[in-house]
């Protein structure tokens, strides 16, 4: 049975690596298979994702909301319909390039059976954790963009969008990944991580939505949901302040030195994987 330590640990590693470009389902990965830590169930990685999913909201509250607005906005409905303002138009702007961006989810779906193999071989997720860092590296050097909301084209949304599908293999980092793409289609550096985590809402809320089917039909024991709620707080609290650590260090232009650390951490896990 999963203890209360163990659930508050899989929490932070699953709040911090979520958010900070380093992959929080290829640390899961190497926690459950070299240290042993449980693995988590259906029910509990869900109120993961959850918490984490919190922590998105309390950030970008008001985009969200404005976000909101204008998805009413584009099919004609909801407190702006009919208001032409600049900041009707963005809002409208943003949702429909969140549309755009969501679309290729449908290929993480068509792939999962296939991906959900690789969490079995930490040698595997040890080299895919490595090349997270050649992606954040590399496109650290195409971080003099300038593009912002009013500048970028859908077909930017659709590239970002692909990216996220690529987060799907455990070691590569969704925000890494999608925030990496962004500044290759030229985003301002602040641009891209706005997008990136706003991206992530509907991305989470669909694969919640599936989950808790599934971890339903699964059966619930309820004698484990006190220590999933505290796994799911920690989720929460520590996604909360990595996300704003990552703004500042994507403002202040170190967001490629977490290449260094993926590299570190992929060589160790890979040597301790060979050797164990």
């Amino acid at each position: 049975m999963m203890s209360f330590l163990t659930a508050v640990l899989l929490g932070l590693v699953q709040g911090i690596a979520e958010f900070l470009p380093v992959s929080s389902s290829g640390h899961l990965v190497l926690l459950q298979n070299i240290f042993n830590v449980e693995e988590a169930d259906l029910l509990f990685d869900v109120l993961l994702h959850l918490g984490t999913l919190t922590a998105v909201v309390a950030v970008y509250w008001r985009d969200i909301r404005g976000v909101i607005r204008g998805g009413f906005g584009l099919i004609g409905i909801g407190p702006d319909k009919g208001r032409t303002t600049r900041k009707n138009f963005n809002r409208r702007r943003m949702a429909l390039f969140l549309i755009i961006g969501s679309l290729p989810l449908v290929l993480a779906m068509l792939v999962k059976d296939y991906v959900e193999i690789m969490y079995h071989s930490t040698a595997l997720v040890s080299l895919t954790l490595m090349i997270n860092g050649l992606i954040l590296f590399f496109s650290d050097r195409f971080s003099r963009g300038t593009r912002t909301l009013q500048d970028a084209r859908g077909f930017h949304a659709l590239a970002v969008g692909l990216a996220q599908v690529l987060a799907v293999v455990p070691g590569l980092s969704r925000s890494g990944t999608t925030i990496s793409m962004g500044m290759v289609c030229g985003f301002k550096r602040s641009f891209a991580v706005q997008f990136s985590f706003l991206l992530s809402v509907p991305a989470v809320l669909g694969a919640t939505v599936v989950s808790i089917y599934n971890a339903a039909s699964a059966g619930i024991d309820p004698a484990m949901l006190p220590r999933y709620l505290c796994g799911m707080a920690a989720s929460a609290v520590s996604g909360y302040f990595s996300i704003r650590l990552l703004r500042y260090l994507a403002a202040h232009n170190y967001f490629g030195g977490f290449a260094y650390y993926c590299w570190g951490a992929g060589l160790i896990a890979l040597v301790l994987s060979l050797i164990a």
